[in-house]
């Protein structure tokens, strides 16, 4: 079995080893330009936790031309590259997201990446493209979860701490849930958690090394700033190019400033609901307040009861080993 093979959505993609105290932490910025103060308090806070956080050369950067952009592309690809490569580097943790990643993901080494083997990942909205790529192109599970330079990470102490427990004691956290969570399409099922931002899915969607399938995968998705329209179009472009092909199940995280909520459920409920398999709405993860840390790679149960009841995501197995 290949490393892509094995980081398909009904793989068994490779888990990271959990961190311990005095873990070195690798702190990138593939995407967007990392705000000072926020990168500082956030690398404060990691410390805080007994790690020691190392700030990548160019994270610091802002492209001189393109200032969407935390530097150049090469630069961004050399902080990656090289913090995973480094055998002292225990975690790569992405400091925000914004956009860049899909500029960096096919300058990474990955056979060097592989040889490295796996490491604890974190990130989201941006940081999709390399979760996926991780698990496509390396084989690895991953971690969705908020980014130290955040505001999700920096103002909220229970989004820390769920990430915190999630990279120290895996096993402490995999039973997911929120009380905002409910059945859109009732039902069980089983499998390998994928997923990410939904327009990043969508744009990946058709390249060389994107995703053909979801057989025996649990879809996990959610965005920000989209109207319902475009969440209409991402999700009706992955299905047009068989991405969501097979999936088990659907678990939906937060739509910030995507328009009225009642709009996007509409168009999830239109997209989905012909597909006849469970689907939990508003589990409490991604751009909105307060998110979950979501493994990415590993084996869950989703649970969506027709009866009102709680709905809710059980990791099978620790998220790392």
């Amino acid at each position: 079995m290949t490393h892509r093979d094995r980081g398909r959505a009904g793989g068994r993609p490779v888990r990271p080893p959990r961190l311990r105290p005095g873990a070195r932490v690798a702190v990138v910025a593939p995407s967007g330009p990392v705000p000072a103060g926020r990168l500082a308090a956030g690398v404060a806070v990691l410390r805080a936790w007994g790690l020691d956080p190392v700030v990548a050369p160019h994270a610091r950067d802002t492209h001189p031309e393109l200032d969407h952009l935390a530097g150049a592309d090469a630069d961004r690809a050399a902080d990656l590259q090289a913090a995973w490569c480094d055998p002292s580097v225990d975690a790569v943790i992405c400091a925000r997201g914004g956009y860049g990643a899909h500029r960096v993901v096919d300058l990474l080494d990955w056979s060097a990446i592989r040889a490295a083997g796996p490491k604890a990942f974190v990130g989201y909205s941006d940081a999709t493209v390399l979760h996926e790529a991780f698990a496509l192109r390396a084989g690895y599970a991953t971690l969705h979860g908020p980014m130290p330079a955040t505001e999700s990470f920096l103002a909220d102490p229970a989004t820390r701490e769920h990430l915190r427990a999630t990279l120290f004691a895996p096993e402490t956290v995999r039973t997911l849930a929120s009380d905002s969570a409910a059945a859109l399409v009732p039902g069980r099922a089983r499998g390998i958690l994928f997923g990410g931002c939904l327009s990043l899915l969508a744009a990946d969607a058709g390249t060389p090394h994107a995703r053909t399938h979801a057989r025996g995968g649990l879809l996990v998705i959610e965005d920000v700033g989209e109207a319902p329209y475009r969440i209409d179009g991402a999700l009706t472009r992955l299905l047009r190019s068989g991405a969501l092909d097979g999936p088990a199940g659907v678990v939906c995280g937060s739509w910030q400033d995507c328009g009225p909520y009642a709009r996007v459920r509409a168009v999830l409920a239109d997209r989905f609901g012909p597909l006849g398999i469970p689907v939990v709405e508003e589990l409490g993860f991604g751009h909105g307040p307060g998110p979950l840390t979501i493994p990415l790679g590993v084996p869950a149960v989703l649970d969506a009861p027709a009866d009102g009841g709680r709905c809710t995501l059980t990791v099978e197995e620790p998220a790392l080993r």
